[in-house]
């Protein structure tokens, strides 16, 4: 073995040694003081029973924890601390079967008055003392209230150039039912969805995301997350033919001719969704009683397409003539 490889060697034998020593000595301390008398303070659960939740709501959050002040054999307390988090009896009780629509608390009253209350396992072997911290719980309780409101969408889809949203956004669920407090409840108009964006989206987008909560975190849902959907298409023209051309407002006792009686022109937009376009789609008019003059014989029509086609161009013909007489007898 070499010289620097011993030394080493020896030195981790050393710190061995040491670390041994030390844990030796804590146990034997703790051996010595685990026969003794102490207090300490430790953190509980607070548990609320008796809360008719069909017809009471909490109209303000209560401490989920209080800070109690025990005292034992250093070994009970030592025991405690290491399993108090995963006993489930270990807590203090407030009952609200009593309480109609609020009350105050004053814990080291309550529990000293009803010391079965304070739930202790036998095998901590450790005694109450008091409540260090808080000092009181107000309860106060509303009529419980259950509503079912609108989501509002707060994602935002910004496709890649040369693609487009078609239609609108898709929710699993147009609503979602929230229940508590009846002052709270009745105030909420709608429930938005988280506040993102997503960029260079080229594939119909699909994710599931979250509600925004409300401040209030007494509020109850029926769902937290919410499948969103989007259908994104690359954009393309088609040409549509053969689309009828209307004459509007016609006048009483007239007869209107149209040459030519249908016209075609280009759209612009999703490429699947212009494949299903149908002439029929597509309105051509003409307002007959705002338009026409015995002077004038090509009129220019009006063209309306669907909202979700970006734009349309190349009308043919750009006019249409009208040849007007009187209805025969």
């Amino acid at each position: 073995m070499k010289e620097s490889n011993f030394i080493t060697f020896l030195n981790n034998k050393q710190f061995g040694a040491r670390l041994g020593s030390f844990g030796l000595a804590v146990f034997l301390w703790l051996f010595v003081v685990s026969n003794n008398n102490y207090s300490t303070i430790i953190n509980i659960p607070i548990e609320v029973r008796n809360l008719n939740e069909r017809k009471k709501a909490y109209k303000k959050e209560i401490p989920q924890t209080a800070k109690v002040r025990f005292k034992g054999k250093g070994r009970s307390i030592i025991k405690t601390l290491l399993l108090k988090d995963f006993v489930k009896d270990f807590k203090l009780v407030i009952d609200l079967d009593r309480i109609s629509e609020e009350y105050n608390f004053y814990l080291n009253d309550y529990y000293n008055r009803y010391p079965q209350k304070v739930s202790i396992p036998s095998a901590f072997e450790l005694h109450y003392v008091e409540v260090v911290y808080p000092d009181s719980i107000y309860i106060s309780l509303d009529e419980y209230m259950v509503k079912n409101v609108p989501i509002k969408t707060k994602i935002v889809i910004n496709p890649t150039p040369g693609y487009i949203k078609v239609g609108k956004p898709s929710l699993d669920s147009s609503l979602v039912t929230i229940a508590g407090a009846k002052n709270v409840i009745q105030s909420i108009d709608y429930i938005n969805t988280v506040n993102d964006t997503f960029d260079n989206i080229d594939i119909p987008f699909n994710k599931t995301v979250a509600l925004e909560r409300m401040n209030n975190t007494l509020i109850e849902y029926s769902f937290l997350k919410i499948n969103y959907s989007q259908d994104i298409q690359a954009i393309s023209e088609r040409i549509i033919t053969g689309v009828p051309v209307l004459i509007k407002n016609n006048l009483e006792g007239l007869v209107v001719r149209k040459n030519p009686s249908t016209v075609s022109l280009t759209i612009v937009g999703g490429i699947n969704y212009i494949a299903d376009i149908e002439p029929s789609d597509i309105i051509v008019s003409i307002d007959f009683t705002y338009l026409w003059s015995p002077k004038k014989q090509f009129y220019e029509p009006k063209i309306v397409v669907p909202d979700q086609i970006i734009s349309w161009k190349d009308l043919t013909p750009r006019n249409i003539e009208l040849a007007v007489a009187k209805e025969s007898d």
